[in-house]
C-alpha cells in the first residue's frame, strides 16, 4: 500500500490505526462505493466535507457516507449565519486534496473540523486516507483528538 501523508502524520503521533485499499470507479467516487468495497457499513464510513461559512471561511466536516450534511446545522455549530460547499475545482488549493481523496488528517491548514455524532456508535470508522482508493481505519476518539475535531450533530 501506498504510504499517504495522512498515515504519517499519525505514524509520527504514535496514534494506531489500519488501512485498506480498494478498485475505485471514476465514474462513481461516492462514498457508499467505497463503503460497499471495503465491506464495511455506509454509517461507519465517513466522507470529509468542506464548506465555506459567511463568518469564518473553511470549515471542514465528516459525516457517514450514507448521510447528508444539514447546512443550517453545520451553519450553526461553526458560529456561521450560512455555509455553503466549496466547489470541487477549489478543493486541491484549500486541502491539498482531490474528490473522492479527500481526508480529513494532513489538509493543507488546519481549518476548524466537525464530525457527526454518530461516531460514537463505533469502535472504529473509515475516512479517507488522502488516495483515491484507500481508506484509513481508525478509532474515533483518536481522529476527534488528532483533529481536535468536535463532535456534533450535523447530518439531515
Amino acid at each position: 500500500m501506498t504510504k499517504t501523508n495522512a498515515m504519517r502524520l499519525l505514524d509520527a503521533a504514535g496514534i494506531i490505526y489500519k488501512t485498506t485499499e480498494y478498485e475505485y470507479d471514476e465514474a462513481d467516487l461516492s462514498g457508499t462505493h467505497a463503503a460497499q468495497a471495503i465491506g464495511m457499513p455506509a454509517e461507519q464510513v465517513f466522507k470529509t466535507l468542506v464548506t465555506r461559512g459567511d463568518k469564518n471561511g473553511i470549515n471542514v466536516f465528516c459525516i457517514p457516507v450514507c448521510c447528508e450534511l444539514d447546512l443550517r446545522k453545520a451553519a450553526a455549530v461553526s458560529g456561521n449565519k450560512k455555509i455553503e460547499m466549496t466547489h470541487v475545482k477549489e478543493l486541491l488549493d484549500l486541502t491539498g486534496y482531490i474528490r473522492g481523496g479527500c481526508s480529513p488528517i494532513g489538509m493543507k491548514k488546519q481549518y476548524p473540523s466537525y464530525i457527526d455524532e454518530t461516531v460514537e456508535l463505533f469502535d472504529e470508522i473509515a475516512v479517507s486516507a488522502g488516495l483515491r482508493g484507500h481508506q484509513i481505519i481508525i478509532a474515533p476518539d483518536n481522529l476527534l483528538s488528532y483533529l481536535k475535531a468536535t463532535k456534533v450533530d450535523i447530518t439531515a
